[in-house]
């Protein structure tokens, strides 16, 4: 069984060319990210499909926001998918009612602190209060675990303080904004290696560019993995 640590994000064009990137990866990868940009592409078949007929884990990456009885009926919909991973936004009335709508399903609930391609400067564009940055991901993190989030998506580099707070025990942390040494960031600006993260508290990293764009995908995500520390 692959190491469920590393998440591909299969941020392709539609689920036919995921279900290509898949067979590239084969048993070297078993846990898959599809993401708001694949909804339209047939993302949900896509994860019935990688789920049902390949035995892979899925994250669901919706980060879904809207008023408490909208967002628990849409969870408990996405529910009957068998999922592994969903996330919302960390407002702790969105967190409370997704958890009701993913009761009695095997569902986790992740919240979404800030956003790994934002620095101070576009929260400031967003009107969010005035603060470090950290400091206001470490609040949002405490209020969600507080409202029952199973766990946090955060930035690698505020993974160890969230690891840290007495809410996060037991907890999940997964990490985008993870590129390995010497890639491209991209649009993502609070960025660490993939054994930065891990080393940091992170349980899972979340990688899409750097393995689907490679010329070998299957090695790009060897490598990944040949990067993470030993499993704890």
């Amino acid at each position: 069984m692959a190491d469920d640590r590393l998440i591909v994000a299969l941020d392709v064009p539609d689920a036919h060319a995921g279900l290509q990137l898949a067979a590239q990866l084969g048993d070297a990868v078993s846990f898959y990210k599809i993401g708001l940009g694949m909804l339209t592409g047939g993302g949900l078949a896509l994860a019935n499909e990688l789920k049902a007929e390949h035995g892979k884990r899925i994250f669901l990456d919706m980060k879904l926001f809207d008023i408490g009885a909208t967002i628990e009926a849409a969870v408990r919909g996405l529910a009957r998918f068998d999922i592994d991973f969903l996330t919302v936004h960390g407002d702790p009335h969105v967190v409370r009612a997704a958890r009701e709508g993913a009761a009695g399903s095997g569902l986790k609930i992740l919240a979404v602190t800030v956003l790994t391609s934002l620095d101070r400067a576009d929260l400031d564009a967003a009107l969010i209060r005035a603060g470090d940055v950290n400091e206001i991901v470490l609040e949002r993190a405490a209020r969600a675990l507080d409202a029952g989030a199973d766990g946090l998506i955060a930035s690698p580099r505020e993974a160890a303080s969230i690891r840290a707070l007495p809410q996060a025990q037991g907890k999940l942390i997964v990490t985008p904004g993870v590129r390995p040494a010497g890639a491209d960031l991209g649009d993502q600006k609070r960025v660490a290696t993939p054994a930065a993260a891990i080393e940091a508290g992170a349980d899972h990293i979340v990688i899409g560019r750097p393995v689907w764009k490679a010329a070998d995908p299957r090695a790009a995500a060897q490598a990944v993995l040949a990067e993470l520390p030993p499993a704890r």
